[in-house]
């Protein structure tokens, strides 16, 4: 292994004007701070949460490269081939590539057309006060003004499955994902940008790629009783998404549960699905200028 070797992987996703159908093109970008020259290398490059024990004064990188010089392999073949070593993927580059001292250079990984993919709007109106970062669960439980505040903005998502059959199929090293749509003269117009974690392949992968221009979200508390003595808390909340879009959309409202880990939905106004140990969604559909009110009551005891 070679310490001041890094690399890190990027995407271009481009979608056309009125189509979720998704071109993707991902590239390894290599990073040469090593000190030395490597002439006609086979690189294979390591993806996964690796732990190296640093050197004292060195800082770890989160991915790394291993070189080996002098190896060459015949010119067929894709760019990059991909295999699982270990608990890690490793990615081999195919053709010999020369390694200048402090040279950056882009190798083309992953190359994809026809991929199906469907826009996802989701509004998650929780918004925490700075006074209460990182404030632990106990603390958070005994104040009744936490949880009060509320984003107006609703996000838009893509979201596409990583898998053969979607013209994919490929482990995805960690990297950040640009997102662009043609307009109707064929240019690309950038829409947003995210960070994917290492996805495995026939895993679903969602893009934040920005906010939805014509659509509004609003959550309020409407009631609020506790006996700490008893140990429970209860709190009743609602939920407004507003829609002026010309087209009726379907929306992912996500709600916290955060005074404490248990709790039981006593009241709602819509069916909802529990997605973790803390959190729940309601999908709700809007219809175009309409708006969609969701309730719910929820009691913590401890």
């Amino acid at each position: 292994m070679t310490g001041g070797m890094n690399w890190e992987a990027s995407y271009n996703v481009i979608a056309p004007p009125k189509s979720n159908v998704l071109e993707l093109v991902g590239w390894v970008t290599l990073d040469n701070q090593s000190g030395k020259t490597f002439r006609d290398a086979r690189l294979k490059l390591m993806a996964g949460d690796v732990n190296k024990v640093p050197p004292p004064g060195f800082n770890r990188l989160e991915f790394y490269g291993r070189v080996q010089a002098g190896i060459g392999v015949g010119q067929s073949g894709p760019p990059v081939t991909e295999k699982t070593f270990d608990e890690y993927h490793l990615y081999t580059l195919e053709h010999p590539t020369t390694l200048h001292d402090r040279e950056t250079k882009q190798v083309e990984m992953v190359r994809a057309v026809g991929i199906q993919s469907k826009t996802v709007y989701v509004y998650d109106g929780f918004k925490v006060e700075q006074n209460y970062q990182n404030w632990p669960m106990e603390s958070i439980r005994q104040q009744e003004g936490y949880g009060i505040l509320s984003n107006p903005k609703v996000w838009v998502m893509q979201e596409f499955k990583n898998s053969s059959e979607n013209h994919l199929g490929m482990p995805l090293p960690k990297g950040r994902v640009r997102f662009y749509r043609r307009d109707d003269d064929g240019q690309l117009e950038f829409t947003g940008e995210n960070d994917i974690d290492h996805t495995p392949k026939d895993e679903t992968i969602r893009l934040y790629t920005g906010n939805a221009f014509d659509m509004t979200g609003e959550r309020s508390r409407t009631d609020y009783r506790a006996d700490f003595n008893a140990r429970w808390l209860d709190e009743s909340f609602e939920v407004k998404v507003r829609n002026h879009k010309s087209e009726p959309v379907e929306v992912r409202i996500v709600e916290h549960l955060y005074r404490w880990t248990n709790w039981d939905i006593v009241k709602n106004s819509d069916p909802f699905k529990k997605l973790d140990s803390r959190t729940m969604e309601f999908l709700v559909q809007i219809p175009s200028g309409g708006e969609k009110t969701v309730t719910y009551k929820v009691h913590y005891s401890w």
